[in-house]
């Protein structure tokens, strides 16, 4: 007899087991509907039911991606270079995570908003990139993701579904045991060994989908379709769409395969009604299964040809039977299995290089010949190619205008290539490093994978030697700045006025022949867990003069093309930026004054020079002269700046003021001054210049290393209360703003610049 808690265990698997049950009823089952309900959905959800694969894997992206940021959106000299979050699609609920840099995101995204112009008819997808660079990875999420949205609501599409009626189309025949033995004994004979021995008759219905995935909408003959659409739409801007948009044009243009129609024709034939063939015609939502390959198919090169058609003689022989009529050919290739869906080659090698030939002559006229028949083809292929095996097609010339290459390199991100070591070690990782070590170890192998040369960056920094301090002497540390779409705060005010949009195309452009070389995404692994296994160690802190001397004693070891000066070059801007950080934490300042010179100058620059001026917001008195703005538009720009860009500052910032400032933000959006746009940059402007002195108190105190030393213990009371508090908020703000992890890291940075005289250097 069972005790109450075995009751109650079986009762709690019982509930799991019908929760189970309704969800995937409620997400697997595919129930067909009407043609007549299917017009409907047509009618009222247009966008959402004409779409074909190209405009399904455009919407697919989109719904995981969203749309990127662009911190020079409002700019003139926007390119589009965009930051995508791509996470939804690539690392989330996947096996193995693909990380994708701003550089091929771009690319990515660029490519995949062509889909929705309808450009990309009759065009091979190839995804280029040397091994290790994670295609498969990439190729392997990307197919898994389409298969899950084809599941959501959003991501549904039809396909054409017939339910002939068995009864108004008088029964079948070969129910009779005389023909059916007869009819059993031929199919014997055939070469065909998968007839079954008993066929199973249905009773009410004939069911079965259309191999090719034909859109239920192409069953209405195309000569009366559009006016048909016309009627049936109310949507005026959606209807303007279908009938005018390239995107669109496949609703007006293609035709059902050769079994739908062969069965519209015969079904019409005999029944004589055109409404009566409608009734058996029904919509069913299509499914995307990669292990069936239906609607998706991905190829290895080893995988064998497929040559002989597909078939199924069981229902073949009941529809012939049903329509007495022996023209109906329910055959087809492998190829409408993917129809309106994707086929994809894993790398252009052994048996893929003759399916990416014959790939080439459907795509050339959207038809492929099966036995005597021809199907249509409206498939997305894609493939991945190491850029050593193009050479089974580039040479051909009858490919260069099918082939569309999308390049997929080593990562050129040196973010992208930190989270990559997260993913792979654990995000623990990152607390055994002091803050920008590990992205420092990253840029040295994005090093490895960049062209020294950049014409584009020589145009731009047209004097590099003033940035000796910070950058190499090829700038490989600015050009990867300028890949992930920011600029350090060390460049000049004239060279971010150069910094248009065309040397910006240019620089990004150089990117499609970069990360093809150097040291690959596994070999970088590989590095990362020597470098890391061997160093880390419990409450210790890897340091950037680890880092030095791991890459420079294993330099030839790696076979890495990394520049001579890079190392070095990198050490030293790691230098600046963390005297960056003493500086910002250390220093002090008065924001109510700072408001109101920012106020007072704002204020005076819309005045003529000798006129005296009160400025309502700070009740002071101001006198306009040349003197007067310069003061201030020094603290703004530093001491280094030429008269003219320093008067060029003046013009654009009054303009911004006038047009943007007080137009927009002040009277439209009701913001206090202090909150707008031009008074924060001003803002951060002058604390960013104040915080450049902010040491010099502290160069030649010798307490003051031995104040950050005993801070924590009975010694640090005895020293005066000024560079007590000091010291305090130094290490403090060091953990808060730079992420140093505790005061141990805070002191150990704050001393490994003063040791090494860094501060005196910057």
């Amino acid at each position: 007899m069972e005790t109450f808690l075995e009751m109650q265990s079986k009762a709690k698997r019982l509930e799991l087991l019908i929760n189970l049950s309704n969800n995937i009823r409620d997400k697997e089952k595919r129930t067909p509907i009407t043609f007549n309900d299917f017009l409907y959905l047509a009618a009222t959800k247009p966008e959402l039911v004409f779409r074909d694969i190209f405009q399904l894997y455009h919407d697919m992206v989109h719904y995981f991606v969203p749309e990127g940021d662009d911190s020079f959106k409002k700019d003139e000299h926007h390119i589009g270079f965009v930051k995508y979050k791509t996470s939804r699609l690539f690392q989330e609920e996947c096996d193995e995570p693909f990380f994708a840099d701003r550089l091929f995101a771009n690319r990515f995204m660029k490519m995949t908003k062509d889909f929705r112009k309808g450009t990309q008819n009759n065009r091979i997808y190839i995804f280029e990139g040397p091994p290790g660079s994670g295609k498969s990875t990439f190729l392997n999420n990307l197919m898994q993701k389409f298969e899950d949205y084809t599941k959501l609501p959003e991501g549904i599409t039809y396909k054409t579904y017939w339910r002939l009626d068995i009864d108004k189309l008088g029964g079948f025949q070969s129910k009779e045991m005389q023909k059916f033995r007869k009819a059993e004994e031929e199919f014997k004979e055939s070469k065909n060994s998968a007839h079954p021995r008993i066929l199973n008759f249905p009773e009410k219905y004939l069911e079965f989908s259309c191999p090719n995935h034909d859109h239920p909408i192409l069953q209405i003959p195309k000569y009366y379709r559009k006016q048909f659409l016309d009627e049936l739409i109310t949507n005026e801007d959606f209807k303007y769409k279908l009938f005018n948009d390239k995107q669109y044009e496949w609703v007006l243009k293609d035709l059902p395969c050769s079994i739908c129609s062969s069965i519209q024709k015969t079904l019409l034939d005999r029944l004589g009604d055109p409404l009566e063939v409608f009734a058996m015609i029904s919509a069913r939502s299509n499914y995307f299964n990669r292990q069936l390959g239906e609607g998706i198919s991905v190829f290895n090169p080893g995988d064998p040809t497929i040559d002989d058609p597909l078939s199924k003689p069981a229902l073949q022989f009941m529809i012939n039977d049903l329509l007495r009529n022996d023209e109906i050919k329910y055959t087809f290739s492998y190829m409408a299995k993917t129809n309106n869906g994707i086929l994809a080659l894993m790398d252009i090698k052994e048996a893929n290089i003759e399916r990416l030939k014959a790939f080439h002559g459907i795509i050339s006229d959207g038809v492929h010949k099966v036995d005597l028949t021809e199907e249509y083809v409206n498939t997305l292929f894609i493939g991945l190619v190491n850029p050593e095996d193009k050479i089974h097609y580039e040479q051909v010339k009858s490919f260069q205008d099918r082939i569309i290459n999308v390049k997929i390199p080593y990562v050129l991100d040196y973010n992208t290539e930190v989270a990559i070591y997260k993913s792979k070690f654990s995000n623990k990782i990152i607390d055994s490093f002091l803050p920008g070590v590990l992205q420092n170890f990253a840029k040295i192998i994005i090093a490895s994978r960049l062209d020294n040369e950049s014409p584009p960056l020589k145009k731009w920094i047209n004097k590099p030697e003033k940035y000796a301090k910070y950058i190499d002497k090829n700038m490989l540390l600015l050009k990867m700045e300028v890949y992930i779409g920011t600029l350090p705060d060390w460049i000049s005010e004239d060279d971010l006025r150069r910094f248009d949009k065309n040397i910006r195309m240019e620089i990004i452009a150089g990117s499609e022949n970069e990360g093809l070389k150097g040291i690959s995404g596994r070999k970088s692994l590989n590095v990362f867990n020597e470098f890391y296994s061997r160093l880390y160690a419990p409450d210790k802190y890897i340091t950037m003069d680890e880092v030095r001397e791991y890459f420079t004693n294993r330099k030839e070891e790696l076979h890495a093309d990394i520049p001579q000066d890079f190392i070095d070059k990198l050490v030293d801007l790691y230098d600046y930026d963390v005297v960056q950080e003493i500086k910002e934490s250390v220093y002090y300042y008065n924001e109510q004054h700072i408001s109101n010179d920012i106020s007072n100058y704002l204020y005076s620059i819309n005045f003529d020079f000798g006129e005296s001026v009160n400025n309502p917001d700070t009740g002071d008195n101001i006198e306009i002269t040349e003197d007067f703005l310069n003061n201030i538009e020094t603290r703004f720009l530093g001491t280094d700046i030429s008269e003219n860009s320093r008067k060029e500052f003046r013009r654009n910032t009054q303009a911004e003021y006038v047009s943007q400032t007080l137009t927009q933000e002040i009277r439209l959006e009701n913001k206090k001054l202090n909150e707008t746009t031009l008074f924060q940059n001003l803002f951060e402007r002058y604390t960013r210049n104040l915080k450049e002195n902010s040491m010099a108190p502290y160069l030649e105190n010798e307490n003051f290393r031995r104040a950050i030393l005993e801070f924590g213990t009975q010694s640090f009371n005895t020293f005066d209360d000024r560079l007590k508090r000091d010291v305090e908020m130094l290490l403090n703000n060091l953990i808060t703003k730079f992420k140093y992890k505790n005061i141990e890291a805070a002191k150990q940075i704050c001393i490994y610049i003063i040791d090494k005289g860094i501060i005196q250097k910057y």
